[in-house]
């Protein structure tokens, strides 16, 4: 089990019932879009963030996005982290027939991919040595350059190379940044988009 410093905001019961079985933190829910008219669950946020830093989990389908937005338009940019898990195609065992996007959430996917969408976040793992130190995160231009925003047919272009890497297909070339920039350095990204 993973001790992790930051807290965990996740969107309900069952995500954090299976975050739990992976991490040893704590994880706060959104009641789903309770959050939005939840001003007290917002200053516990704030609050939190401030004193261990967030790292926001939500699902890939839309509903998840329009949470992760809004709680990254409430919430002070700086303390926030953002663990995203890929498309997965499938209905969780306790649903009767899969989500409307029919994708899995957070309490669909195993362990061991909850375990890499937080290590790549930059969750910080108490007891294991710090991280090497980190290339340059990757900028617009960058995006720009290898055809994934601003040009004809760079959406294409992004949604193939988000099927390829296993993220989520919401992700825009703003939500893509701090992603590929974790995962890649500008040679690995541009030899990544020659493979495609």
């Amino acid at each position: 089990m993973l001790k992790i410093r930051e807290a965990i905001v996740v969107e309900g019961r069952y995500d954090k019932n299976t975050l739990s079985q992976v991490v040893d933190t704590v994880i706060l829910e959104t009641a789903g879009f309770g959050i939005f008219r939840d001003e007290e669950t917002l200053a516990l946020l704030r609050r939190i963030g401030a004193k261990r830093g967030l790292i926001l989990l939500t699902d890939s389908d839309g509903a998840g996005f329009l949470i992760r937005n809004y709680l990254k338009g409430a919430l002070p940019q700086d303390q926030v982290k953002h663990a995203y898990i890929p498309d997965r195609y499938g209905k969780e065992r306790r649903k009767r027939r899969p989500g409307k996007e029919g994708k899995l959430g957070v309490e669909g996917m195993p362990p061991a991919v909850l375990e890499a969408a937080l290590r790549q976040a930059g969750a910080t793992v108490l007891g294991e040595d710090s991280a090497p130190p980190q290339a340059p995160p990757l900028t617009k231009a960058d995006l720009y350059a290898c055809g994934l925003s601003g040009g004809e047919g760079s959406r294409e272009k992004r949604q193939k190379l988000l099927r390829k890497l296993d993220l989520p297909a919401h992700l825009s070339p703003n939500a893509m940044l701090p992603i590929l920039s974790a995962l890649y350095d500008r040679n690995a990204l541009l030899e990544e988009m020659r493979n495609l």
